[in-house]
């Protein structure tokens, strides 16, 4: 298989990012393995997508640790133009969250040339179309409203201001676009004096998203992993996480201090990813991330699902290869209706 993997940049990747482990993985099984950055796409004149990409000599690792070192490295990696066109599979891997400013076009780079790969029979995951509909936080207002929290969407002040006041004071107010807890605010009762300025911190960037605040979520969140709309599991474990909260701080993320832990994977959670199952599938979906509070879902990470690693360290199984076995199971089909059905067209698929 030749698989490809595209990220915001590679120079910027991390040894526990799961991209990484997946690369690593997809390595130790054989298969050919390039690393491409937002900014290194390109379409030709012979209607073609190419890409600067790099890959590594080495065909086997054991820790991400080693493998990054060669990517980033001169004498065991290697650069060169490839033919997007050639791989059997390109995997979308970017934040658009992080490209804002003068990188915005990097928002949508893999969207948008992924779209041409697939018109050439390139499996490409998640389906760029899908993606394109959730370049920012509205698109999670799509899903059935039994799992979604109550939420306005505005940038009217006293309409924000009157929506908290009928939740009884306690709401969190959060950007539209962001990610990694970046913005988020917990409002009570007695912050009432400090509202006008988090609101006007909020919508200086745009819309702001006022929910209704879940108490549950002071026990943190789960994390679990769907692959083609069911949740991922690998050797009889569930590919999931906790996330719990870090002192005072109402975020559970871990780049804001939240703390992981093992994840019970209950009927509740199992509920909540079946009530999703339909749209995330409708949409090509491959592979996202829940964030699960009580019975009511908080996020769901379609463009960069993290932390596999951290399943991986509670459930002692290595959920990259699960991700491979479904990754392998479609290019094989793939080659089977390319053999059988050359005269029909691919996008019938």
């Amino acid at each position: 298989m030749r698989l490809g993997l595209m990220v915001n940049d590679v120079k910027t990747e991390q040894a526990g990012y799961t991209t990484i482990r997946l690369a690593m993985a997809a390595i130790n099984r054989g298969h050919d393995v390039w690393l491409m950055g937002a900014a290194d796409f390109a379409y030709d004149p012979d209607d073609r997508v190419y890409a600067r990409a790099r890959a590594v000599t080495a065909k086997k690792y054991k820790q991400s640790e080693s493998f990054l070192t060669d990517l980033h490295g001169t004498k065991r990696s290697r650069t060169e133009r490839i033919r997007v066109d050639d791989l059997d599979v390109l995997l979308l891997r970017n934040d658009p969250s992080t490209d804002t400013g003068f990188r915005s076009w990097a928002q949508t780079s893999g969207i948008n040339f992924g779209r041409v790969a697939m018109r050439h029979g390139v499996i490409v995951l998640n389906d760029p179309n899908g993606l394109a509909k959730a370049m920012n936080k509205m698109y999670f207002q799509l899903f059935p409203e039994e799992v979604r929290p109550r939420t306005l969407i505005t940038l009217d002040r006293d309409e924000i201001k009157s929506f908290i006041e009928n939740l009884g004071g306690t709401a969190v107010l959060k950007p539209l676009q962001g990610s990694g807890g970046a913005g988020v605010f917990l409002v009570r009762a007695e912050d009432r004096l400090n509202l006008n300025q988090m609101i006007e911190s909020l919508t200086r960037d745009g819309y702001v998203i006022a929910q209704e605040y879940l108490p549950a979520a002071a026990e943190g969140d789960t994390r679990l992993f769907v692959m083609n709309g069911r949740p991922l599991r690998h050797k009889g474990k569930y590919a999931a996480f906790r996330r719990v909260r870090s002192g005072d701080d109402m975020r559970s993320n871990v780049h804001a201090g939240g703390k992981l832990r093992e994840a019970e994977i209950t009927d509740v959670h199992l509920r909540v990813a079946e009530i999703v199952r339909p749209k995330l599938v409708q949409d090509g979906m491959f592979l996202v991330g829940l964030d699960i509070v009580g019975d009511k879902l908080m996020e769901i990470n379609v463009f960069s699902p993290g932390g596999l690693g951290s399943a991986q360290k509670f459930e002692n199984v290595n959920f990259a290869y699960g991700v491979l076995d479904a990754l392998e199971s479609k290019v094989r089909y793939m080659s089977f209706y390319r053999r059988n059905f050359d005269n029909v067209e691919m996008a019938t698929l």
